[in-house]
């Protein structure tokens, strides 16, 4: 919600209200606390306020709750309309109304499906997905290498299974020039592809790809489009997840053109659960992530980590997170009362204000609140109310969110899954070439086999001719002599059945 000066309205403390300034809106920010505290309603909050700004939002959808914000929300919900009454909202602009939202979905179940490439991850996300080690990750490395080398498209899984066996069967041949390629290697990588393909991760490589141009969206009355991915069951499989969320920031970073300050940011992205970006991950990836959330905001986009404690984000990340909305903490065991007071310690100090204390007693729905100043400092924190959002809370039906999706203006584009001619299809293509010239050959020679055979058949039988006319030749003499005694008739029987296989 706006008011008069452009201001983001966000939250209303005791005595003050609480607005994010849009100048400063991609200077990230986080939404923190423990589970049931508000964290969604905030986001909401959010995601509505930057929409009517005209800024198109990226969200992604944990829980299946977030699609209500396409609908607009009614008096009925008692919590809304008591804190529209009490906060005097009606005369600040506060109107029940739905915002433009469009649906993805990597199964293609619930949004149009959101895919990428194997070349388009490259391979020290993919091997983070396939949990390699440093060796396998150079081996998989050295597979793109190849395929970029001989012109071979890595589109999707059986793509690259089929350029892994190919590697792995020539790897003598590609060593010298490559390195060492271990049969080891080799096996672990395609095991851990089948593991990965048995989690579902076909459906997320492939083409049509996203295009990452379809995030900058408004609808007609200029507010920006939500993008809201439904990840409900994508993060049963959270290395999926956090992969295909790295991929998005890698490729809107290596994307998008430097424009420096804006009045207001070109995206914001919200990344629920985000302690997934982080778990188990090298470091190397995380040195990534650090690097774009430093520099992607002189691209115009704003990063928004959606998660229960402050302490899930590494603190080189954390300290670029300038907007801040810290729901209730809990403090049950040792390790959350740490959490809590790492949690109260980003925070600029307010001196009336105990935050380690308060944290632990807020009611659901407040926070503790600081948001940049005009120069980019952080404000003092207060203790304050999110406004409640002017979309319904909760989720579409099944039904209502159908008809948004083929009422999309991408209904039809991603539906349709194109299988054109890459690596798969050319190395087999080509090993079925080498089958035929390899049996060709065989042909061939059983061929001139056969030949000498029958040019060696005449010798032989002009020698047997030869010895039978010799016999015959003295059998016809002994006849002509008169000698017909049965025992000359034996021999010569017995002579010709020796020649010829015969029985004495």
């Amino acid at each position: 919600m706006k008011d008069l000066d452009n201001l983001a309205y966000i939250a209303q403390a005791e005595s003050d209200s609480l607005f994010l300034i849009p100048k400063m809106a991609n200077r990230h920010g986080l939404i923190a606390g423990a589970t049931g505290t508000g964290k969604t309603v905030s986001l909401q909050v959010l995601s509505e306020t930057f929409s009517q700004l005209g800024i198109p939002v990226f969200i992604t959808d944990i829980k299946g709750d977030v699609s209500g914000i396409s609908k607009a929300g009614t008096p009925d919900n008692k919590h809304v309309s008591k804190r529209v009454e009490e906060f005097s909202l009606g005369e600040k602009g506060f109107q029940y109304q739905g915002f433009p939202v469009c649906f993805w979905d990597l199964y293609g179940e619930s949004g149009h499906p959101f895919r990428t490439t194997i070349s388009e991850m490259g391979p020290v996300l993919l091997s983070r997905l396939l949990g390699l080690n440093d060796i396998q990750t150079g081996v998989l490395s050295i597979v793109f290498k190849i395929a970029d080398t001989n012109g071979l498209l890595l589109v999707d899984l059986k793509d690259l299974k089929e350029m892994i066996k190919f590697v792995g069967e020539n790897r003598a041949t590609f060593t010298p020039d490559y390195g060492n390629i271990s049969t080891a290697s080799i096996g672990a990588i395609q095991r851990a592809l089948l593991q990965l393909e048995d989690e579902g991760a076909d459906k997320l490589f492939g083409e049509p790809a996203f295009d990452i141009n379809n995030l900058f969206q408004r609808d007609f009355s200029g507010k920006g489009v939500l993008n809201i991915l439904t990840a409900d069951r994508l993060i049963n499989s959270p290395k999926i997840y956090s992969s295909l969320l790295l991929w998005l920031l890698s490729e809107l970073y290596e994307s998008l053109p430097e424009v420096g300050d804006l009045d207001r940011p070109k995206l914001v992205l919200f990344f629920d659960e985000a302690h997934l970006l982080f778990t188990d991950t090298p470091k190397v990836v995380v040195e990534k992530i650090t690097q774009i959330a430093r520099l992607i905001r002189s691209k115009g986009v704003g990063l928004y980590f959606v998660t229960q404690s402050p302490s899930d984000i590494p603190d080189t990340i954390l300290g670029q997170l300038g907007n801040r909305v810290q729901h209730a903490l809990r403090a049950f065991t040792p390790a959350d009362q740490k959490a809590v007071k790492v949690a109260a310690q980003t925070f600029r100090i307010n001196p009336a204000l105990n935050t380690e204390k308060v944290i632990t007693e807020l009611a659901v729905g407040e926070a503790l609140v600081s948001f940049l100043d005009p120069k980019g400092s952080p404000m003092p924190v207060e203790r304050a109310f999110v406004l409640p959002p002017q979309s319904q809370i909760g989720p579409l039906t099944a039904q209502e969110r159908t008809s948004m999706i083929q009422s999309s203006i991408f209904y039809g584009k991603y539906e349709n899954l194109i299988d054109r001619e890459s690596a798969y299809e050319v190395l087999r293509q080509q090993a079925s070439q080498r089958m035929a010239e390899q049996q060709q050959e065989e042909e061939v020679k059983m061929a001139q086999k056969a030949s000498k055979s029958k040019k060696a058949q005449p010798a032989e039988t002009s020698i047997f001719g030869e010895i039978f006319g010799n016999i015959a030749k003295q059998t016809q003499r002994s006849v002509t002599r008169n000698i017909g005694n049965q025992l000359g008739r034996e021999i010569v029987r017995g002579v010709l059945g020796g020649i010829f296989g015969g029985k004495k």
